[in-house]
């Protein structure tokens, strides 16, 4: 064993609490280097701080992930099955209603299909006894349909055996009932005019007669009422034009334009400025305000 004598004696750079200052140079003293256990020791310290931050990130990026991603529906009952939407009503048979029975025991082949819609009963009678068939609505105790509501038509160009069809609307004032007559007609063919038994469809059968063509025989004052009596077609019809055509009744009675004043009315049609644009349509306008009567009667 040595003796405190014999112990090396500690060098001034080993004592604690010493700095030992650098050299001119700035490299530190070998004293000042730790040696290689403490240097380890220092970096996986490092090391593992790093590993704990990424981690952490890591742990951070799976909560968001759980949040983000839909939870799966726990298992459960069946979902209902979609309701359907409701139809809505349609027309259904009126072969049992008393009129019908009246009129089919009265008229036979004259009478129709019966339908009945929202309690409106339509009838299809035959062209040939709608007449007779007014007459006994209107005359009998039992029906009295003494008004005459309107008197229309409807144009199915798809129908190529009878695209026509004249509606009647009947209204019985004792009653308080309604009906609907309703009559096939072929392209050219006519029917019977029933202003002897409603005077009421004077008018109406004229712009029947106006707008969709359909002649009613033996009727007072057969004639257009809306337009010029050599007007050609029927603007009430399907397969009539819906944009502005120059037609022949334009041709004959308005006067020729000139080049420019063609080119200035198309110009104001085509900003939606044709009304009374020009002095001919200004002319008509004075023409109607004074009374005149713009084409002769047919008489």
């Amino acid at each position: 064993m040595f003796d405190d004598e014999d112990k090396p004696e500690q060098s001034a750079a080993d004592a604690p609490g010493v700095v030992v200052p650098a050299d001119t140079a700035g490299t530190p003293p070998p004293a000042a280097i730790p040696d290689a256990g403490q240097a380890a020791g220092a970096d996986a310290e490092k090391a593992a701080m790093v590993e704990q931050a990424k981690s952490r990130v890591a742990a951070v990026k799976e909560s968001l992930a759980d949040k983000a991603a839909p939870t799966p529906a726990t298992p459960g009952a069946p979902k209902p099955p979609v309701k359907k939407k409701e139809e809505g009503p349609k027309p259904v048979d009126a072969s049992a209603d008393p009129l019908v029975k009246t009129l089919r025991q009265k008229f036979a082949a004259g009478i129709g299909e019966a339908t009945s819609f929202l309690g409106q009963l339509s009838v299809q009678v035959e062209a040939e006894s709608v007449l007779a068939v007014c007459e006994f609505l209107k005359d009998d105790p039992g029906t009295q349909f003494n008004y005459l509501s309107d008197l229309t038509c409807v144009h199915y160009p798809m129908r190529a055996a009878a695209p026509l069809e004249v509606v009647y609307n009947l209204f019985s004032i004792a009653r308080n009932e309604r009906v609907r007559l309703k009559v096939a007609l072929a392209e050219d063919a006519g029917v019977e005019s029933v202003t002897g038994v409603w005077p009421a469809a004077d008018w109406m059968e004229r712009e029947v007669y106006d707008l969709f063509g359909v002649s009613f025989k033996n009727h007072p004052d057969m004639r257009r009422i809306l337009l010029p009596t050599d007007w050609e077609g029927h603007p009430l019809r399907k397969d009539y034009p819906l944009e502005f055509i120059e037609n022949a009744w334009t041709k004959r009675h308005l006067p020729e334009l000139t080049d420019v004043q063609r080119e200035q009315l198309d110009q104001r049609r085509a900003y939606g400025l044709e009304i009374l644009s020009v002095p001919q349509e200004r002319m008509m306008r004075e023409i109607l305000q004074s009374g005149k009567e713009v084409m002769p009667k047919d008489k």
